[in-house]
Parts: structure tokens; C-alpha cells; sequence
């Protein structure tokens, strides 16, 4: 996986300080929409610390507050916020791409790095916390790159193998899709979608076609300054015309974010689609696991997700830091990947001595039923241990 890191200038991070005695009160965490939906995983959790807290009898309790908009609005809303003083927030939720600028400018404060990100952690998760050697993040929840289809479209096509391998291959998804404009199912009108519309998506969708077209590509070295070159860049370009070419792309694709791609496919006008993982449960609201299937992207997927920091304005850094402890520990791991979220944590999907009981609303069948049989509302595919599906 790569991780494209964008990093702007500004001034340079003062060392943390912190306050000798801090006073009790509400710790504010500053966030964007969370995928699971209204009192969605998140909340959940900190819900969790804020029992703890009151178990405790701290005087601490923290709130969300959800910032509005596409990531790119987030991420202006956070930063006049923090620069003008007009937000008493605390914890920032992060785009990992967001955090070098961040950092740079003053706005964080490194947290202590003898716990924030431990071995534990994924190693390329990790790498998105730190900035010029320090640690001013910790990963929250990771985000990737997945590819969705239609098994049952597949097979109305005649495909005999539906399942596809660990390591598709881009020329044979568009032989799929040669073979599924020879034998169209009902409704069926190119083989894919994304997300091209002139926003992040695109971007994100430009990468992954740059660095699958040239063996170890990177925009830029260690500090954020371009190093692309003209091959690299002419390749890369030859790479995104052939994957969005209109013999194989939904036209609608080029105005396109998330949720336009998301219900396209949804709709069946596509057989496959490139979605993050937040999609797998959503998607099993409609299909089930015999006509939705999800392998990796052909060639690399940019690494995404969301750190949280400590702000410098924090009068509460140190409760602040806790908090963010709680929320990124082994166990909230889990509980994130249970709700549908990539966790940050190996742990979180190879050891089933971790379970999520801070909220258990996120397991498998957990969750409040609208059922009068009270059967669960949880559709997704789960493994023995109440994983979803894709994390193996």
C-alpha cells in the first residue's frame, strides 16, 4: 500500500507543554461524519470513557462534535479553527494525510511516544502518526482500497470461477468486462466506477494508477517535497487513460464522490466498483455474500484513515492523551473493525483473545434488531469470531 502524504509549511512545532494540574471538565473531540451511521461507533466509545470517567468520579467527559462537508472542507474548517482560536477543541480526527501539515504549523502536540504507537500497530498505519521523527498522532481507524463485484452478474455471464484470486489483475477485469458486454445481465452498462469527480477521490484514483504503472513510485521524499518525473508521470498518466477509458468506465463515473459510485453500483449498473471499506457493510444491506464479493485492488490502493491528536490550544492535553489511549487501544480496535471500520491494530484481526465489550453494539448480531422475530438487522458476512469477512 501507498501512502501519498501531502505536507504544507508553516512554522515549527513548538516542544509540548504541559500544564502542571489540569481542571476538570469537557474533553472535545472535533470530528468528520462517522459511517456507521447517527450514535455510530465512535460515540459508542466514548460513551465507554465517559462511564469510565464517571465510575471514577473524574470530572471529565468528553463530546463529539461533527464537522460538516467533504474531507477537503474538514480539513479548512479545522485549520481556520485551530489558527484563529474560534473552537475550543481538544482531539482533532485527522486525515493521515493532514497530520505533517499540522504538525509543521503548530497546531498539535506530540504525544508521549512510549505509548501511542506500539508494536501493535500496523508498521505502514504507524508511519502516518510520526513527523520529523516525532509522534504527534495515533492511528484511529485505517482505510484501503477494495474492490467490489457482482458474483451472481458473473455468472449470468457465464464466468465459471466468481470468486476472484488475492492478486487480480487489471487486464482481467477488463476481460471480465469484455465478456459481460457479450452476455449483459439485466441492467448491466460498463464493468466499473469510482470516484473521478474533481475532489480527493480523483486524486486518490490517480495515485493508485501512478504507483501500479512504475515499480516503488513516490511523489515526493521524506519531507514532502516533489520528486516526480517525467516517465514516471507520462506512465502513470497512460495507466489512469487505460483504466478509465469509456469502453469499461460508467460515464456518470467523472462527476462522481463515494456515495454517487456507491449507489450506481448499488443500482447494478456496474459490475465491479473501488470503494473503501465502510462500504462492505452497506453493501450487504442490499446484496448477499453469493452476489457481492471484494478482493484487493489490482495493483497498489493508497493507504488512507484517520489519526487523532492533541491539539496545542488543549487546556486538558494531558486528559486529552487518555482519551485518545482509550479510543486507539486493542479493544476499541476491535470494536471499530466489528462496526465496519479497518482497524489499526494487528490484534484486532488476528488475535481472538481481543473483543470488543466497551461497545457492544459493533459485534456481529450486537446491535439493536427492527425485527419482531428479533432477528438481527446485521447482514455482513462475519467470520467464527465476529470479524467481518474481509479482514482475513
Amino acid at each position: 500500500m501507498l501512502l501519498a502524504a501531502g505536507a504544507c509549511t508553516g512554522g515549527a512545532p513548538r516542544d509540548a507543554q504541559t500544564p502542571a494540574a489540569e481542571m476538570p471538565g469537557e474533553i472535545v473531540l472535533a470530528s468528520g461524519r462517522d459511517v456507521t451511521g447517527k450514535g455510530g461507533i465512535r460515540q459508542q466509545l466514548v460513551d465507554a470513557w465517559n462511564r469510565q470517567q464517571e465510575k471514577r468520579h473524574s470530572g471529565y467527559r468528553a463530546r463529539i462534535v461533527e464537522l460538516p462537508g467533504s474531507a477537503d472542507e474538514q480539513r479548512s474548517q479545522l485549520l481556520g479553527a485551530l489558527q484563529s482560536g474560534s473552537a475550543d477543541y481538544d482531539v482533532v480526527n485527522l486525515d493521515v494525510t493532514w497530520v505533517p501539515e499540522f504538525a509543521e504549523a503548530g497546531l498539535i502536540r506530540p504525544l508521549p511516544s512510549d505509548g501511542a504507537v506500539d508494536d501493535d500497530v500496523v508498521p505502514s498505519v504507524a508511519g502516518t502518526a510520526r513527523w520529523k521523527g516525532r509522534v504527534y498522532s495515533a492511528p484511529f481507524n485505517s482505510d484501503v482500497g477494495l474492490l467490489y463485484y457482482r458474483r451472481d452478474y458473473l455468472r449470468q455471464a457465464g464466468v465459471q470461477q466468481t470468486t476472484l484470486g488475492p492478486k487480480p489483475a487489471w487486464q482481467n477485469l477488463l476481460s471480465l468486462g469484455d465478456t459481460l458486454d457479450a452476455n449483459p445481465p439485466k441492467g448491466f452498462e460498463k464493468t466499473w466506477t469510482t470516484q473521478l469527480a474533481a475532489y480527493e477521490g480523483r486524486t486518490v484514483n490517480a495515485i493508485e494508477a501512478f504507483a501500479s504503472a512504475t515499480k516503488d513510485f513516490s511523489l515526493t521524499d521524506d519531507s514532502g517535497h516533489y520528486t516526480g518525473d517525467l516517465q514516471e508521470l507520462t506512465d502513470g498518466i497512460a495507466e489512469l487513460r487505460r483504466r478509465t477509458g469509456k469502453p469499461y468506465t460508467l460515464d456518470d463515473a467523472v462527476d462522481s464522490d463515494e456515495a454517487a459510485s456507491l449507489s450506481d453500483f448499488a443500482d447494478g449498473r456496474t459490475a465491479f466498483l473501488r470503494q473503501w471499506p465502510y462500504a462492505y457493510g452497506t453493501l450487504h444491506q442490499t446484496f448477499t455474500d453469493q452476489q457481492l464479493g471484494v478482493a484487493p485492488l489490482p495493483g497498489r490502493a493508497v493507504l488512507g484513515g484517520q489519526n487523532l491528536a492533541v491539539t496545542r490550544s488543549s487546556p486538558r492535553p494531558g486528559k486529552a492523551a487518555d482519551l485518545i489511549a482509550f479510543l486507539t487501544s486493542a479493544e476499541s480496535e476491535r470494536c471499530l473493525l466489528d462496526a465496519g471500520f479497518a482497524a489499526t491494530r494487528t490484534s484486532a484481526y488476528e488475535s481472538d483473545d481481543v473483543k470488543c465489550t466497551s461497545a457492544p453494539t459493533a459485534g456481529a448480531g450486537g446491535g439493536p434488531s427492527a425485527s419482531p422475530t428479533g432477528e438481527s438487522t446485521d447482514r455482513m458476512p462475519r467470520d467464527a469470531a465476529g470479524r467481518p469477512e474481509y479482514a482475513r
